[in-house]
């Protein structure tokens, strides 16, 4: 190479080889000094952050705290079957835990974002050190979030006392860490995201699967309230696991890293940009596999509409996570049903309400990926009501049997099972109309005026746009809300949620985008003359 070449790619003087620490330093203030944001931005940004979280933490207590009602006599039929308050808490934390190693599991959970990929990856520097601060981002993520979980649930769900609550936040903080590092150990072995993801999933449904087991079964949990020498030696073992992620950073492929990172940074723009339907994408596409070994048949198409119910059946039979989150969301009435403390109206209608709709939101992946990329939609000769009518078939079968079986548990409590029966038939196609109406609803429009909140600057109309789906399921379901709350169904009720079931159908299947007050508002302005 001659010396012209040497200087147009080096014009200073060659030196030694930086180290992975003043590399990082460099990348940060590179990417500080272009930012535009000063110290004081940056601590206002963290005031209000500490602020939003300290006001969820007491609203998400009182709550917890609100939900712990004694039984009327009137709305609650004794059974033998029970479930006792801290077996629920030691379910529903298992749970978390595998929520949690599926999550770890799709994001990585150590990556290289796409400009540290690029650059980073490539250099002859240890990379342990330029890995090191991405190793133990979500870590502490994770046992912070972990912490006040455990806490609130504690404080809140079994009154505990101070002391109590404060052992048990550090075991969630040592715990949460934890099964985030077993994540990095499995992936510094070589372990595929996807097998993660499924270890963590199948953990996830164990808690539910338990609960059910302890129900039929009148078995009960001992008290699994950690000693300090508990927690100590979990703490002990969870320092072990962080200093062999650490030694075992540069074992991992340059590939995993790209890939972790890819997904780390879509699913943190959703987050962002309040995409909820791209931060699902981002979770389930982190997890697939690149090409399949089976190909289906697909002999149920038969035509343009039978092809878009196949391939809606198809997106939901490959996600494995949408289908232990079906699971999950059909026995989470019962377990609720099952604990005294919590069988009573307000109790069983928040069950069924968060359940429902997190059961129905695992179904609509397919209606989702069409309003991403909708290369289906277009080829089929279909009309655009029709299309969306169609793509509530798939969800609208599902929950018609996770209503049977989430309204059975209710039935059994209202001691009323075929009027409960036949309210969960009336109201699955409204779990269906919300989730293809939250599926199709269009993005903020961030180049519009912005609107200071604690979250950030967020375009006007946010609320509005979110609202879309969540508002079908409130409105669409007042017939099961009252039903509810007296605890009796009757014919005037079963009728009424049939009407609202085909206005909810009827709501869904409309092609129109902006909102009911922008259209109002445009209907009422003089058609302009040309």
């Amino acid at each position: 190479m001659s010396d012209e070449a040497v200087a147009a790619v080096a014009p200073a003087e060659i030196g030694e080889v930086p180290s992975a620490r003043a590399i990082r330093r460099y990348t940060a203030q590179a990417a500080n000094a272009r930012g535009g944001a000063g110290l004081g931005t940056v601590l206002s940004d963290v005031y209000f952050a500490v602020i939003s979280v300290a006001i969820s933490v007491l609203v998400a207590l009182g709550f917890t705290r609100n939900l712990r009602l004694d039984v009327h006599p009137s709305t609650h039929v004794e059974t033998s079957w029970d479930l006792s308050l801290p077996a629920l808490v030691a379910i529903v934390l298992l749970a978390g835990a595998g929520a949690l190693l599926s999550v770890a599991g799709r994001l990585g959970p150590v990556g290289a974002g796409g400009a540290e990929a690029a650059w980073w990856l490539g250099l002859p520097v240890d990379r342990r050190g330029l890995l090191r601060p991405a190793s133990l981002r979500l870590p502490a993520l994770a046992g912070v979030v972990g912490g006040v979980v455990v806490a609130v649930l504690e404080s809140g769900l079994l009154a505990t006392p101070g002391s109590t609550v404060g052992r048990a936040a550090l075991a969630g903080v040592v715990a949460g860490a934890g099964v985030v590092l077993v994540a990095g150990v499995a992936q510094s072995a070589g372990a595929r995201r996807r097998t993660i993801a499924l270890v963590g999933d199948l953990v996830a449904l164990v808690g539910p699967v338990a609960a059910l087991v302890l129900v039929l079964t009148g078995a009960e949990l001992p008290a699994l309230t950690p000693g300090w020498l508990v927690v100590g030696l979990v703490a002990a073992a969870v320092v072990a696991l962080a200093v062999l992620v650490d030694r075992r950073l540069g074992l991992i492929p340059a590939r995993s890293l790209r890939e972790s990172g890819s997904v780390a940074t879509q699913a943190v723009g959703a987050v962002v940009s309040l995409d909820s339907r791209e931060l699902g994408r981002a979770l389930t596409d982190g997890a697939l596999p690149a090409a399949r070994r089976r190909v289906s048949r697909l002999r149920t198409v038969r035509g343009a509409a039978s092809a878009l119910v196949t391939a809606d059946l198809v997106v939901l039979r490959r996600s494995t996570r949408h289908v232990v989150q079906l699971v999950v969301a059909a026995l989470l009435p019962a377990i609720v049903v099952a604990v005294p403390q919590l069988a009573s109206p307000p109790g069983v209608l928040v069950a069924l309400l968060v359940a429902g709709y997190v059961a129905a939101s695992a179904t609509g992946e397919g209606a989702r990926r069409a309003e991403m990329a909708p290369i289906l939609d277009r080829l089929l000769p279909l009309e655009a009501r029709t299309v969306r009518r169609l793509r509530m078939v798939v969800p609208g079968a599902v929950m018609l049997l996770w209503s049977l079986v989430a309204f059975t548990a209710v039935g059994l409590w209202a001691d009323r099972l075929v009027g409960w029966l036949a309210l969960a038939v009336a109201s699955a196609p409204v779990w269906a109309a919300a989730t293809v109406r939250a599926a199709y609803r269009s993005a903020p429009d961030w180049s519009g005026p912005l609107v200071s909140t604690p979250a950030g600057a967020l375009p006007g109309g946010v609320a509005a746009v979110l609202a879309r789906g969540p508002d079908v399921v409130v409105l669409g379901l007042l017939p099961v809300w009252i039903a509810v709350l007296i605890g009796r169904t009757g014919t005037v009720l079963l009728t009424a949620q049939l009407l609202f079931a085909v206005i909810a159908v009827a709501v869904a299947s409309s092609i129109e985008t902006r909102p009911l007050m922008e259209r109002m508002m445009a209907a009422q302005e003089p058609e302009k003359r040309p």
